[in-house]
């Protein structure tokens, strides 16, 4: 793989980290500026926003420039935003600093996806993505257990202090190693808009908000399922977070490996496995043992889709798949934005901490029946054009040849 690569992953490790380590420091946060924790709980809200808002958006603001290009100036706001957090004055000044760095995480992953895919081999192009993936499951191994007993120890503004300086260094990897990538040539907005017109992108984006979302449904709300349920305690949940993370390490390495092969049964296996682990996660729950296990797998059987998914997008947007990637990020945060609410609904509805694995279960089925609509619709386009091809115009008939008398 290209050391490009490298200062891709890096920008997506500091992404990675910023995105999460908030969860795990908001009663400080809470706590200096005065606020409740539900109102610190803006601070993920806003984000996965920012997310969903920015990858389209600035994708589109982009889309005159090279991709190198646009990549350094993402990086260049993502430092921005940390440093802003870090240095926030107010709660609101700190949830700015949030959104904006929100902004460059879809666009960022989005472009970032489609340079990977084009440093390497046509066979070789989700493993490229899976390796700048890396940077995301590796944050959640070190970068957010790390970046929350940072905060707790010396103080939160330290902890996204650091993170800008990741960014910088991500910058700066990015000028050194991505090679020039100039402009496309026909790239332009109306062309990156009609991939959208596609229905397997479209059935694309919808596997990723489904299958990632069932992933989100359980792991949101992992702390009181596991201090309640599991009986583990308060300090055990951030090992337990670790834990996740190697899985989504784990996933997103055989995920690219084995997408560039046979993408869609890859997505069979994932989606349906992950359906069933959720469902048996909430059986899984009451014993410590098995629900790390349960939780290793949740991490490995998610992230597997997300090279996949993301691959698919590009394959089916073929010649403008710039925004159509950005917008599946955009779709991933969705995902567990709309997770994160349909779990709380079924705990506030009195059904218990484990009630939300069965909405993840219900979300990764219903995934999977996509993805089986999606390869029958891509069998009758197949079957379909050979028989266009042989039904065609009946070319004109050779004329008898004339006699020749001697």
């Amino acid at each position: 793989m290209p050391l490009a690569l490298l200062a891709l992953a890096i920008g997506a490790f500091g992404i990675g980290t910023t995105e999460f380590v908030v969860m795990g420091l908001l009663p400080e946060i809470a706590n200096d500026y005065g606020v409740s924790i539900p109102s610190a709980g803006l601070l993920v809200t806003g984000y996965a926003i920012g997310v969903v808002v920015g990858a389209p958006l600035m994708t589109v603001l982009g889309n005159r420039i090279g991709r190198k290009t646009m990549l350094m100036a993402l990086m260049g706001l993502f430092v921005v935003g940390n440093l802003l957090s870090a240095l926030a004055p107010t709660f609101g000044v700190m949830l700015a600093g949030r959104i904006v760095a929100s902004l460059a995480h879809g666009a960022f992953f989005g472009i970032g996806s489609v340079v990977a895919a084009g440093l390497v081999a046509a066979d070789r192009k989700a493993g490229a993505i899976a390796t700048m993936f890396t940077g995301l499951t590796v944050a959640n191994i070190v970068g957010v257990p790390l970046g929350t007993f940072i905060g707790q120890a010396v103080g939160w503004r330290v902890t996204f202090a650091g993170v800008a300086a990741l960014g910088v260094i991500g910058l700066l990897g990015i000028a050194k190693l991505v090679p020039a990538m100039p402009r496309p040539e026909g790239a332009h907005l109306r062309r990156e808009l009609t991939a959208f017109r596609n229905p397997q992108v479209l059935l694309a984006m919808a596997m990723t908000v489904l299958g990632f979302g069932g992933v989100f449904a359980a792991i949101t709300y992992i702390a009181p399922m596991m201090t309640h349920t599991a009986g583990y305690s308060d300090g055990a949940v951030t090992w337990l977070l670790v834990l996740f993370g190697i899985g989504m390490f784990l996933g997103n390495l055989l995920g690219g490996r084995f997408a560039d092969r046979r993408l869609m049964p890859m997505l069979y296996v994932t989606l349906g496995g992950l359906a069933v682990v959720l469902a048996l996660f909430t059986v899984t729950a009451h014993d410590k043992v098995l629900a790390a296990v349960t939780i290793l797998l949740i991490g490995a059987l998610g992230f597997a889709t997300v090279p996949p998914l993301q691959k698919r997008v590009l394959d089916q947007a073929h010649g403008a798949p710039t925004l159509a990637s950005a917008v599946n990020i955009g779709a991933f945060n969705l995902g567990n934005a709309l997770a994160a609410w349909l779990g709380g609904m079924v705990i506030s509805a009195g059904f218990g901490y484990t009630a939300p694995n069965w909405v993840g279960a219900a979300l990764a089925a219903s995934a999977l029946l996509l993805a089986f609509w999606s390869a029958a619709l891509e069998r009758r386009t197949l079957t379909r054009e050979p028989e266009a091809a042989a039904t065609g115009p009946v070319p004109a008939a050779t004329p008898a040849p004339v006699p020749v008398h001697h």
